[in-house]
């Protein structure tokens, strides 16, 4: 079983705490919505303390062309990607040594905040000495999901080829699809959740692993819900990337992700009970609640989960990573069993078994 060897954050410059981001957004929408109090009251009620920006928060009040967010975008994403990249082949308390550029047969880049062609991984490679014969593999579109979704096409390309080392790397900057014009609620909703945020983790074949403990991939699920593309995802227009964020998302969690999830457990023989470690993406805190809901699960276990968010937002693709690195810091037991799941456009949730060994 491939396992993920190291993980590895950037740190992004612009730390902002909730009340300030509250009251910028109170300033800019206060005329658009006439009960503006009413509706604020969902900074308060999502508990989120802080969040990270790529770009100082009055930056945010002005009106930018969908041309200047993207650009930079792809400049925000080539720096603060490189410094995860280093950081996650660099990483002291993970690895033994460090894993050298050269070593990586495979670069998984995940986003969905910004274009960029050539993509991001090959602008990555120019910056940092990897192999010219590096694969790249870009993934667009995939939003939440797509850090749980880029792991689980790691975890395959280790299977067919057991002695390579992959990068998976989700880059998102959520900010920059901000519309400070559009009054829609789900607008609202999301300047209150979303944050930027880039991770790297990497992932081993068997024959490309050392001896230490650490959670290998036992099995992946990818799911589908039939037309159900209005629960998540962008609305494409000329200024840019407006958010499509649906109030049944913690609802669905109940009545379609809870048997999908048993189903692929018992595959392997498994229940919600046998699993130790619940790695989720903090969608929000009504998410969140979902979750122990749905699979009658206490807070514990959804207590790394809530840590991130409550720290560092929902930074999309990124977040599932940074709640992943909190277990792979943590003294685990071997044998011990651990469920990834993320929920994305689509909508659709990826779902990736784990067993600490």
């Amino acid at each position: 079983m491939p396992a993920i060897v190291s993980v590895g954050t950037a740190s992004l410059p612009y730390k902002v705490k909730q009340e300030d981001v509250r009251g910028y957004t109170k300033q800019l929408f206060e005329h658009s919505f006439p009960h503006i109090d009413r509706l604020l009251n969902i900074f308060e009620n999502g508990e989120i303390e802080s969040r990270y920006f790529v770009q100082p928060l009055e930056w945010y009040q002005e009106k930018h062309r969908f041309s200047e967010k993207n650009d930079l975008y792809i400049k925000s994403a080539v720096h603060y990607s490189c410094e995860a990249i280093q950081r996650c082949l660099q990483n002291t308390t993970l690895l033994v040594r460090p894993i050298s550029y050269d070593e990586i047969e495979a670069i998984f880049y995940i986003s969905t905040t910004g274009l960029a062609t050539p993509s991001i991984e090959a602008r990555i490679m120019n910056m940092l000495p990897f192999s010219p014969h590096t694969k790249r593999i870009p993934i667009w579109g995939l939003g939440c999901a797509g850090g749980a979704a880029g792991l689980a096409r790691a975890y395959e390309y280790c299977l067919a080829f057991p002695n390579a080392k992959v990068l998976v790397i989700a880059t998102e900057f959520c900010s920059l699809t901000f519309q400070p014009h559009d009054d829609s609620k789900s607008n609202l909703i999301g300047t209150s959740l979303f944050a930027d945020g880039v991770a790297c983790l990497c992932v081993a074949g068997d024959a490309a692993l050392d001896e230490c403990i650490r959670p290998r991939i036992v099995a992946t699920q990818s799911v589908l819900m039939p037309d159900s593309e209005d629960v998540m995802g962008w609305d494409i227009r000329d200024d840019g990337l407006f958010v499509v964020f649906s109030k049944d998302i913690p609802s669905l969690i109940c009545s379609w992700l809870k048997p999908n999830v048993e189903s692929f457990l018992q595959q392997y023989n498994l229940a919600m009970s046998d699993i130790a470690h619940f790695i989720a993406h903090p969608g929000g805190k009504k998410v969140i609640a979902a979750y122990q809901d749905a699979f009658g699960i206490d807070e514990q276990k959804t207590k790394a989960s809530f840590q991130v968010l409550r720290m560092f937002g929902n930074m999309s693709s990124a977040t599932v990573y940074v709640v992943l690195e909190q277990f792979m810091k943590a003294s685990i037991q071997s044998g011990e069993y651990g469920l990834m799941v993320a929920l994305g456009p689509g909508f659709s949730a990826e779902l990736i078994l784990l067993r600490w060994e």
